[in-house]
């Protein structure tokens, strides 16, 4: 890439290369913090946005890897500033990180608006940190690459290699259906998740970072190295590096992201395998970016493009370290290049042509040839039907075959606090053929839409070997979950979908290879219930909430605020 951005041109020259009183204000400052002026003046200033904290286990190496980046800035003569930014911790942030992904999003663009920077590294991994960087800062629209926090280690247990997420659903199910006891679980405390990273499954974090690398914003295979690998470090050393000559050659995101660009990764997430969460992560940062993408685009998509990545908990065995040493997503994309836009950028070459030129296959069971697929079509399937007009999503490769054509009676629950209290309730006369029904979980409701769609199932019928039903819900679901859930049900119950007005025994039948979700009661039934609902009670009345509750979308266009979500420019701050 050409070197064609002279100091002058730099945006960051504003607040330092003129003759005012500014300039000799922000150069004083500077000195302040230790520079010298030949440090800084007239390079490129890289923001490292950190999303590193003490709570974060998926990011609590980043504050390492950072130096890492700045490494590779300094080497390629820019000069680098990191800023903490908010940490969105899936394990510990209630109700959930979804509720905040909105305002890191915001965090990351007014701070590259606002202060003097040319470009920027994005940092981060666990689940809604990716599609938030990535939303705040294309809607900068600055030069901008991604470092992956990268996944875990697989876990170890009795001899058992263990999927985080994945193994803690089945295990626990396993100590209610009273198949282990307590020391087993102290066991697993300590086997699941043994080093720092996401999940090494192919969870949300795995699913977004793969499609941040097949949108073209990190260095070739950055999305899978192992958190703890040293070749992570060198990875951010060379994201480091890569920032400065984006900069120079003045590639902005607009550039990189693109209709063909997010076409490709729903392509991979859905060959992936991937979590149902990147639908909606998916539409947002195509929004944030100018790109109209629906869930239509990913039902079209999916019936083109087989599941070839045999990760749990889509596929049956192996984990995101294996698909690493397998060839990672370059040697993936190179089995689906056809079903690519190759000719378009990324920030590392001029081509996903040239990116993936190369790329080779090492173990053709975790990533299988295309006459050996996982799954024969992409790996979730959007529903419609009079209870999800504007659609709903399952993940059907990880459900039990025989639910995927199933008609049942509903077992409905108004809230996620009631389920729990009462799932185990004999009373309710739940069967393996029950239908189970939670609304009030969507991005109202939850608030947030929290990851509560995998319903636990009953004890009696986990004791009988049950460990599959059908379950339908407006709330999501963790990327590592498994079973026949029914998600994102548009419009939520929260504001009168058709949710809202399931009863206890009507009959829902799903269908996935008709891609329909049907609730047997007429229309006439269904508006006299409409008459007699009435809207839940509004849960914030001022902070972060009460702005929540007003401005965000529903989830089949996204969850974005919608003042931030809509079209329109935002000048630059003038800086003399």
């Amino acid at each position: 890439m050409s070197d064609s951005k002279e100091p002058r041109r730099l945006r960051s020259h504003q607040w330092y290369g003129t003759d005012g009183l500014r300039s000799f204000s922000h150069r004083a400052r500077t000195r302040q913090l230790g520079y010298l002026p030949e440090e800084h003046l007239g390079k490129p200033v890289i923001a490292i946005l950190n999303t590193w904290s003490d709570i974060n286990p998926c990011h609590v190496h980043l504050r390492d890897r950072a130096q890492a980046v700045k490494r590779g800035v300094w080497q390629a003569g820019g000069f680098p500033l990191e800023f903490p930014v908010s940490t969105l911790s899936e394990t510990f942030q209630k109700p959930t990180p979804m509720l905040y992904r909105n305002m890191l999003a915001m965090e990351t663009e007014e701070l590259l608006r606002s202060y003097p920077v040319d470009g920027a590294v994005l940092m981060g991994g666990c689940d809604k940190s990716t599609p938030a960087l990535l939303m705040g800062a294309a809607s900068v629209d600055l030069p901008a690459v991604f470092v992956p926090a990268g996944p875990m280690l697989p876990g170890h247990w009795r001899g058992e290699v263990l999927g985080s997420g994945t193994d803690m659903w089945k295990y626990w199910d396993d100590k209610r259906a009273g198949l282990i006891g307590d020391c087993e679980m102290a066991e697993l405390e300590s086997g699941l998740a043994r080093s720092p990273g996401h999940c090494m499954t192919m969870g949300t974090a795995s699913t977004l970072t793969a499609a941040a690398e097949a949108l073209g914003v990190t260095v070739p295979g950055a999305s899978s190295i192992p958190a703890v690998d040293s070749g992570h470090d060198r990875m951010a050393a060379a994201s480091g590096l890569r920032i400065v000559e984006l900069v120079r050659g003045d590639r902005r995101l607009s550039q990189i992201l693109t209709r063909e660009a997010f076409e490709d990764a729903v392509t991979t997430v859905l060959g992936l395998g991937g979590s149902t969460n990147a639908v909606i992560h998916l539409i947002a940062m195509a929004g944030r970016a100018g790109v109209k993408l629906t869930l239509d685009d990913f039902d079209r998509i999916a019936r083109t493009v087989p599941v070839l990545a045999n990760v749990r908990p889509g596929g049956r065995k192996y984990l995101m370290e294996d698909f690493h040493f397998a060839g990672g997503l370059p040697g993936f994309l190179s089995r689906i290049a056809d079903l690519l836009h190759l000719d378009r950028p990324t920030v590392a070459h001029d081509t996903l042509r040239e990116q993936i030129r190369g790329a080779l296959v090492h173990d053709d069971d975790v990533i299988r040839p295309r006459d050996n697929p996982v799954a024969s079509e992409g790996g979730v399937a959007v529903l419609r039907g009079n209870l999800c007009p504007d659609g709903a999503v399952i993940k059907h490769i990880a459900a039990e075959p025989h639910l995927l054509r199933h008609t049942g009676p509903a077992v409905v629950f108004d809230d996620y606090r009631t389920m729990q209290r009462t799932i185990d309730d004999p009373s309710l006369d739940i069967t393996a053929d029950s239908v189970l029904v939670l609304r009030g979980s969507g991005p109202r409701g939850g608030p947030g839409m929290p990851e509560y769609g995998m319903l636990p199932i009953p004890d009696h019928l986990l004791k009988q070997g049950v460990r599959d039903m059908v379950r339908i819900s407006d709330a999501r679901m963790s990327g590592t979950s498994y079973g026949a859930c029914v998600l994102h049900v548009a419009p939520e119950s929260h504001v009168g979908g058709p949710l809202a007005l399931v009863r206890g025994g009507d009959l829902i039948t799903l269908d996935v290879a008709a891609r329909t979700l049907h609730l047997h009661v007429d229309d006439a039934e269904l508006e006299r219930r409409r008459a007699a609902w009435t809207p839940p009670p509004e849960r914030y009345e001022r902070g972060y909430g009460a702005l929540y509750d007003e401005q965000i979308t529903q989830a089949d266009t996204g969850c974005d605020f919608a003042f931030l979500a809509r079209p329109g420019k935002v000048p630059d701050p003038y800086a003399g």
